[in-house]
């Protein structure tokens, strides 16, 4: 049976993965407890679904060329005979992330530590409904995890391997109901988190019994409303 400080270091791994801070070798091994464990999945979808809209609506921002001139000459840098320690870039990169992940620990701390009352939930609000499903290839591998709202009406869909694509494709995320033909939910990069907004019809058909899958198709999604290339990866939908 797993402590609660084994329980909080396995939190604070999947919080760090869903963060980007893990190297290649810790990211491919929670990638794997990810697919291979349902519980490993549901903590890393829980994470995702806190952390993964703030990405996605937060656009990328490139700096202008000035700025590190200026906050160098702000701090009397500009000029130094030789490079010095806070010149150096990889430092302030190192400094961020370890603010990432000291924030993130503060976080899986105070929400698993002993003895602290839940918030109360508001009287009038209805408990929100989590659903999630891990997409992985023919070889096991998980490739993206989804986590839908059902109270919300969204799917937030997240990679966790991503896949190349040759160009003038893109992939493309299918509902299946059981015994039912594909609905298209979206077309999405492959390397990138996305949003869907789902449609009521669409949110009364999720549940266990249907799949989540992605295929491969031309620029822009399917051109017949139904997957003309190959699935790349599939997963089952559960309750989180």
């Amino acid at each position: 049976m797993n402590t609660t400080f084994e329980n909080d270091k396995d939190n604070l791994r999947y919080a760090e993965y869903v963060l980007g801070l893990l190297d290649a070798d810790a990211r491919a091994a929670v990638a794997a407890e990810v697919a291979a464990q349902p519980e490993a999945g549901a903590a890393v979808a829980r994470w995702q679904a806190w952390l993964a809209p703030l990405a996605v609506e937060v656009p990328a921002v490139e700096p202008p060329a000035h700025a590190w001139p200026a906050i160098q000459q702000r701090l009397g840098l500009a000029g130094a005979a030789r490079p010095r320690l806070w010149d150096s870039l990889a430092l302030w990169r190192w400094i961020g992330v370890g603010a990432s992940a000291v924030a993130a620990c503060l976080v899986v701390l105070t929400a698993t530590r002993p003895g602290a009352p839940p918030a109360p939930a508001p009287a009038a609000q209805a408990p929100a409904v989590v659903m999630v499903s891990t997409l992985a290839g023919d070889n096991g591998q998980a490739a993206w995890t989804a986590t839908m709202d059902v109270q919300r009406a969204e799917l937030t869909l997240v990679p966790a391997t991503p896949q190349p694509l040759a160009a003038g494709r893109d992939t493309e995320l299918w509902l299946i109901p059981q015994g039912g033909a594909p609905v298209a939910v979206g077309v999405f990069p492959s390397a990138d988190g996305k949003r869907f907004s789902l449609p009521r019809a669409l949110v009364d058909r999720l549940g266990p019994t249907a799949v989540l899958a992605v295929s491969v198709e031309p620029a822009g999604g399917s051109p017949t409303g139904q997957p003309t290339g190959p699935v790349v990866a599939k997963g089952s939908i559960r309750a989180a």
